[in-house]
């Protein structure tokens, strides 16, 4: 019995499971090469920021609790609860639509009033035409009207701020391969570890600018200039715009225009 040893000598036979196990690492690590020798992608963002709105009506026995809904496409999205925000509620929601669906030129945007013992009702909405000066790097901050129960327009309006930016996928962002809690395969290969790429790193968000002081001189002249809009109105407004007397004055000009 002398002679040389084969290499599997005392060497357990392989298992179908560790088998798949070493396929699918291969597999993931061969699909990851593959993505990053591609060519670097455009990918496209679309920022929303639904802001404030400025209602007519208050619906209900008590102050409303507003909330907006918004649909891009297939996709829902919604802001946080404005607790007795009633008519003049404040979200300072951000939104941020990755990979921005092909054909839709239009967000519809609906404000719902938030209710404990019945269902929540719809009080206000607008379909919002999607500028397309956003798409050559500007960002619009407009006022847009609401239609609802009082009629076309007739409800109010919302501050919505739109941009739109794009940057290439870097391969570096697809990190190194990991494992996670594997699916069935079957009975026989239950316990083996699925190989998959982490997903993408979320984008930065930007840090809010400071809100400048807003003096009584401030809302005695915005009072004085818009004399038919209500002092808590035209308050809000001024919150809205960070102290920025004069973009508060163009955002009530859009008020009353539209």
């Amino acid at each position: 019995m002398l002679g040389t040893l084969p290499n599997d000598f005392l060497r357990m036979p392989k298992t179908p499971a560790q088998t798949q196990e070493e396929v699918d690492h291969a597999t993931a690590l061969h699909l990851q090469h593959q993505m990053m020798a591609q060519p670097q992608q455009a990918v496209g963002r679309l920022q929303m920021t639904v802001v404030s709105a400025v209602l007519n009506k208050n619906y209900g026995m008590t102050r409303m609790d507003p909330y907006v809904r918004v649909r891009v496409g297939h996709y829902i999205y919604e802001t946080q609860t404005d607790t007795n925000g009633a008519k003049t509620p404040r979200w300072s929601k951000v939104f941020q639509i990755y990979q921005f669906p092909k054909g839709v030129n239009t967000i519809h945007i609906e404000i719902y009033d938030e209710r404990t013992l019945t269902d929540d009702e719809l009080i206000a909405w607008v379909n919002l035409p999607i500028p397309e000066t956003i798409f050559q790097g500007e960002t619009v901050d407009e006022w847009y009207s609401l239609s609802g129960k009082m009629g076309e327009g007739q409800e109010g309006a919302i501050n919505v701020v739109l941009s739109y930016t794009t940057a290439p996928a870097l391969p570096h962002a697809f990190g190194q391969v990991m494992m996670v809690p594997p699916y069935a395969y079957g009975s026989e290969y239950t316990h083996v570890p699925v190989y998959t790429l982490p997903p993408n790193q979320q984008a930065p968000t930007c840090a809010q600018p400071q809100p400048r002081p807003i003096s009584e001189e401030d809302l005695k002249q915005l009072g004085e200039m818009f004399p038919s809009v209500e002092a808590e109105v035209v308050k809000s407004v001024l919150e809205v715009s960070h102290g920025n007397k004069e973009k508060a004055i163009n955002s009530l000009l859009q008020m009353q225009d539209s």
